[in-house]
């Protein structure tokens, strides 16, 4: 009787380690990525992915090259400026 307590405990202690180290992990992943090392990054300003300068979407804003992860990102960017233009636009009339 006491070896099949002893085996319960072990066995629920395990499950609940488990449960933890899974817990732990989706947070971490949650984590902003790091940059790969040894190559030229850009930080996506959308969504805040890393992305290499030859696989990034080069947007531009006022001469300013700004590098995107997806054209997703970049549309989304252009749809904040111009919302954030009509809101200037409607403050100063």
């Amino acid at each position: 009787m006491g070896l099949m307590r002893l085996l319960f405990f072990v066995v629920i202690g395990y499950v609940i380690y488990k449960v933890a180290q899974g817990f732990l992990k989706s947070r971490k992943s949650e984590e902003t990525p790091l940059p790969p090392k040894g190559e030229e990054t850009r930080r996506d300003p959308v969504c805040g992915l890393y992305v290499s300068e030859e696989d990034a979407v080069i947007g531009r804003v006022e001469g300013e090259r700004i590098y995107f992860c997806s054209m997703e990102c970049l549309e989304k960017y252009r749809d904040q400026l111009e919302q954030k233009e009509a809101a200037a636009k409607s403050i100063n009339q």
